[in-house]
């Protein structure tokens, strides 16, 4: 788990880690993120001098902002957790509770890659895909609260089965793991990795080559996909892979230019928050819960 304490223009004011604790359950891992937080705010009192005001938290999986649920959560254990509900009782202050890759386009859209752009699409690519679709400085989740889930687009119908129940979703081809999955085979190593794939690319190794590139077609595929839906004008892409610079920049810009006709070609643009872009997104939830109920 990553957490910050954040000023009101998104300032990280102090960052801190720790471990979710998943191994001991569900429970403990709800526990833990109550004790952080807890943490957290004894920090601001004690070294900036003022408690925290409200809080911010981004999980994975299904969430229900509106109600401060998190609704489901496979790799946590989790089903129907009040998070809200919990940590409101435990600070004191209100909380706003969001999605992790959209909290995290959140603040890459307000004060990261996206600063200044009007549309954008954020694509983390990590253990899976996902999005988040940028507009006028907030992010749309849709009527119920699932959009921009580019990682389940279908770029190949007859392609690897999905966890989704669909097969060749755009997560099973061109995600970090996919890559790994693709490469350990391909290499005979069953301990590499993606970023391995990426140095072996560099190097030249044509194995390496055809796993890379492969890949990126289907990641190319999937985001023209999503700019003929949604036409942003900036495209930021994140997550483990894009560690990988213009190793995968270079080909993907290329890739998404070949395939588009009729369609405006967004910037293309890596991510510039890194792994803190979750926390700092969670901070700007909640001050942006704060100055929903002044307004209000």
């Amino acid at each position: 788990m990553k957490a910050a304490l954040v000023g009101t223009d998104g300032t990280l004011l102090h960052e801190a880690r720790r471990a979710t604790g998943r191994e001991r359950g569900a429970d403990a891992v709800v526990e833990t993120i109550l004790a952080f937080a807890a943490e957290l705010r004894a920090h601001g009192e004690e070294h900036l001098g003022e408690s925290a005001v409200a809080a911010g938290v981004a999980v994975p999986g299904i969430v229900d902002a509106e109600k401060g649920i998190a609704v489901y959560a496979a790799n946590l254990g989790w089903r129907d957790v009040p998070l809200r509900a919990l940590l409101g009782e435990r600070l004191g202050v209100p909380v706003a509770l969001g999605h992790d890759v959209r909290t995290g386009g959140l603040a890459e859209g307000r004060i990261g890659a996206g600063l200044g752009a009007h549309r954008f699409l954020f694509v983390p690519l990590g253990t899976g895909i996902a999005g988040a679709i940028g507009i006028a400085g907030a992010i749309e989740a849709g009527a119920h609260g699932d959009a921009g889930e580019i990682g389940h687009i279908v770029v190949r119908p007859d392609g690897p089965d999905c966890s989704c129940g669909q097969r060749g979703c755009l997560e099973t081809l061109a995600s970090a793991a996919a890559v790994t999955r693709a490469w350990a085979a391909a290499s005979g190593d069953p301990g590499a990795d993606a970023a391995d794939c990426a140095k072996a690319v560099e190097s030249g190794d044509p194995a390496a080559v055809r796993v890379w590139q492969d890949a990126i077609d289907a990641l190319a595929a999937g985001l023209v996909t999503a700019l003929t839906l949604l036409d942003p004008g900036t495209l930021i892409i994140g997550g483990g892979l894009a560690e990988a610079g213009e190793t995968l920049f270079t080909p993907l810009r290329a890739a998404v230019e070949e395939r588009v006709t009729f369609q405006k070609l967004p910037h293309i643009v890596p991510a510039a928050l890194g792994d803190t872009a979750g926390c700092l997104g969670a901070g700007l939830l909640a001050w942006d819960l704060l100055s929903t109920e002044v307004s209000a």
